[in-house]
């Protein structure tokens, strides 16, 4: 009898789209040089508009979504990767032209994987979850960049959002004064310096167009917001500052100026997690 395994899997219909739970086998799974048997997975917000069929997410049908996963590998033939390996994926397109991290198995490119470190579980991993690793990029991305914690705050916008969160608890062990922007200031606020912010701002005030240039307020930024939102962060970013963007909840727009850019010599850096090179990754 063929081994079986449970999933998620979503079906074009003329309705829309639907999803079923369905026992399936290894010759249901995509191309790939690694089996992995799936642990834990996490709800990211894409994957929340794949399964609602809300945005185009998945373009590839039939389809097993999830964007993320943490397992054990049980067959390779990538030299990479070996059996018994602990390994987590994010990105690379699963969950919207691959099977994803929704069912008890998936195949996939052992370049894909990341072998998780003896410190962290399987289910710590897909508890700090997609998310987590964005915010760990985007830390990076403001050290690459010299933002240290000397130099001054760093704001998080979207604070309470799973990005945002870890990107908090993550400045706040490594020394920076993290001021926190967050749409619910007043019941959020314990919430988030608990996490370790030292100042929580209502986000209004970033969120509604601004000048080209404001006070300079930070030395740096995380910013999953994007639109008004980031244009204000730039604007009130610190001389040699450094914004690391990486998300778009209010808007894909950025009607700024280039004033932040040439007065004050701040960068905008642009931190994308479903392609970072592996080097990246494990870095993270």
């Amino acid at each position: 009898m063929t081994d079986t395994f449970r999933a998620i899997r979503l079906s074009k219909t003329e309705a829309g789209q639907a999803a079923q739970i369905l026992d399936l086998t290894d010759a249901d799974l995509m191309e790939g040089d690694v089996t992995v048997r799936v642990d834990h997975s996490t709800v990211n917000f894409k994957d929340g508009l794949a399964l609602t069929g809300k945005s185009p997410v998945v373009r590839v049908w039939p389809l097993i979504p999830g964007i993320d996963f943490a397992g054990t590998v049980e067959s390779s033939a990538n030299p990479a990767c070996k059996p018994g390996d602990r390994v987590v994926l994010n990105g690379w397109g699963v969950g919207e032209t691959h099977h994803g991290g929704y069912a008890q198995k998936a195949r996939v490119k052992g370049d894909w994987l990341v072998k998780l470190p003896d410190a962290i579980s399987n289910a710590r991993a897909m508890a700090i979850g997609t998310a987590g690793y964005t915010a760990m990029l985007c830390v990076l991305a403001l050290e690459k960049q010299g933002v240290t914690p000397d130099k001054g705050d760093v704001l998080v916008t979207g604070a309470a959002g799973g990005v945002g969160s870890v990107a908090i608890a993550l400045l706040s062990k490594l020394g920076y004064r993290v001021v926190a922007s967050s749409r619910r200031k007043d019941s959020e606020g314990d919430y988030l310096r608990g996490l370790g912010a030292a100042e929580v701002i209502d986000a209004g005030e970033l969120s509604a167009p601004g000048r080209p240039l404001g006070k300079e307020r930070w030395a740096g930024a995380v910013d999953s917001v994007g639109s008004h939102t980031l244009a204000n962060v730039l604007a009130q970013t610190r001389y040699g500052g450094t914004v690391a963007a990486c998300g778009l909840a209010q808007g894909m727009d950025l009607p700024a100026s280039v004033a932040p850019f040439i007065l004050r010599g701040v960068t905008l850096a642009g931190v994308d997690s479903v392609m970072a090179p592996k080097a990246r990754r494990v870095e993270a």
